[in-house]
Parts: structure tokens; sequence; C-alpha cells
């Protein structure tokens, strides 16, 4: 069985066809009725799957795993636990369950690169859910102390008051281009002129 595809995204950093690769290659092995289970990178697989945020696809693919696989490989199940917080939402667990396994060299950068970008999503939701919010909350979403949270969001322009340990968020900036679609504005002058006369 080939794995080359699978292997070189992981080695490229192109994270985010992992799930993909891994989909369409187990269908492709599994039509021509190749055993591929005991060598198939689950791990990659799920985390796949969980950095493209396809939660039930991931959902399924653990399912589908057999349970002497799990059973014999923490790294699939400390992965899975990423997706189980995820799943139900626990924001600080998702920090947890990265940080409370020593990954292998295969997916530490795949599982850095998640966390990194989950991060970023919880920043933005917080930064359009919040005018302000207090330094503890805001290290509970991100999963950092309170140090680590007041840094990461005074270089993002949000601003501290210190006393009452609040930060006020700096919204983000919306830029919205609109085109002029000419058939539209011919319509509206018609109906203008039709109202007038």
């Amino acid at each position: 069985m080939d794995l080359s595809p699978i292997q070189n995204a992981v080695a490229s950093g192109s994270y985010a066809t992992i799930a993909d690769a891994c989909d369409e290659l187990m269908l492709q092995v599994a039509s021509r009725g190749i055993a591929y289970q005991e060598d198939w990178p689950f791990t990659v697989h799920l985390l796949g799957h969980i950095f493209a945020n396809d939660l039930n696809s991931a959902r399924f693919l653990w399912k589908s795993i057999p349970q002497g696989l799990k059973e014999s490989k923490p790294e699939l199940v400390a992965s899975w636990r990423i997706g189980q917080c995820l799943w139900t939402r626990d924001y600080a667990g998702v920090y947890d369950a990265i940080r409370g396994f020593e990954w292998s060299p295969e997916v530490a950068g795949l599982v850095a690169a998640f966390s990194e970008n989950y991060t970023k999503k919880m920043f933005q939701l917080l930064s359009s859910a919040y005018s302000t919010i207090g330094v503890a909350d805001v290290a509970h979403f991100l999963g950092m102390s309170e140090d680590e949270a007041t840094n990461y969001a005074l270089q993002h322009g949000w601003t501290l008051d210190s006393p009452s340990k609040m930060l006020t968020v700096k919204k983000p900036r919306i830029i919205t281009e609109q085109k002029l679609d000419p058939s539209k504005l011919q319509r509206l002058t018609e109906y203008v002129f039709h109202l007038e006369h």
C-alpha cells in the first residue's frame, strides 16, 4: 500500500489536504479488498479531519477503527481526545488535550498548526462576540496563562484596564466592497421613474 500522498502532504505542511487524501486512498484500498487497517495512519487521518474542522467525519472514522488498534495506539486516543473536546465545546480541554500528550515527530507539526489555527479562530470569535471581557475568560478560551492571554490581546490592539483586569476588544475592521451591477441600477432607475410619473 502506497501511503506517499499522505506522507507528502504531512511533510510539506499541506495539512488542509490530509483528510481528503486519506479518505480517497482509503476508498481505493478498500475497493481492492486489501487489508489495510493494521498499517493505516489512523492518527494522521483523524487529525486531518480535526484540522479541517470536519468533526462528523472524525467521529465516523473513530467509530470505524477496530477496538484493538485504539487500545494499542495511545497517540490515536490522544488525537480523539482533541476531537471530543471540540465536539463538546470544551475550549480549555482542547488545549489540555494538545499539551497532555508527547506527540510523535510525524504528527507534531500537524498538531501545532491545528493549535495555532484554533487559537486564531477562538480569538476571532471573542473579538466578534465581546466588547469587553475579563482577562481570566480570555485565558480560558485561548488556553493560555493570564499573562500570555493579556500579551496576546494587547498585540492585537486590545486595551487593558489593569485595576479591573478587563480587556476592551478592538473590533475587526469590516471591509465591504460593493459591486455595481448595471442591470440592477437600470431596474432601479426605471422603478423610480415609474413612481415619479
